[in-house]
């Protein structure tokens, strides 16, 4: 494990704390990966490295089964992440405006954090919306018939 500082001991109390809540048992491996992945933002190596100590399972396992999904990060992430639906039914129907105004508002491209680390922009293949494109995602909340008018008004409800 790294050099333990003070932000470090406070992080790694919080996954102490999500574990407890859970139980530490490896049934519940991909809801603490979920929870500890909201708490702080992204899976730091000292997470992953806890989490298999009390799961009493290898560090690998944690990040093979961390790795499998597109919904956990290893890389801090921004206060609110926002996911860009890419799929050809989001696409036709306006999706690459969409993707541009996004772009030109928050200054950063795909899989990229705003200097503020407030927005972190990435592009998913499906949200399982199709009749409603373009969708994005925003943390957890989905936002149907997006056109690239209403995404300043749309970031504006997160500030």
């Amino acid at each position: 494990m790294a050099v333990e500082t003070k932000e470090s001991k406070t992080l790694l109390k919080e996954v102490d704390e999500i574990i407890q809540e859970h139980g530490a048992t490896v049934d519940e491996l991909i809801p603490i990966l979920l929870d500890v992945n909201r708490a702080m933002g992204y899976l730091s190596p000292d997470a992953l490295e806890q989490i298999g100590e009390q799961l009493h399972i290898p560090a690998s396992r944690v990040m093979s089964v961390a790795s499998f999904y597109d919904m956990l990060s290893f890389e801090p992430q921004g206060k609110h992440v926002i996911k860009f639906c890419e799929n050809a039914p989001c696409h036709v129907e306006g999706g690459r405006e969409v993707w541009h105004a996004l772009q030109h508002e928050l200054k950063i491209g795909n899989g990229e954090t705003t200097k503020d680390k407030k927005w972190t922009l990435k592009t998913t293949s499906c949200i399982g919306q199709c009749a409603e494109g373009p969708v994005i995602l925003i943390d957890d909340e989905i936002i149907s018939h997006v056109t690239a008018e209403k995404v300043p008004q749309i970031l504006a409800r997160y500030k």
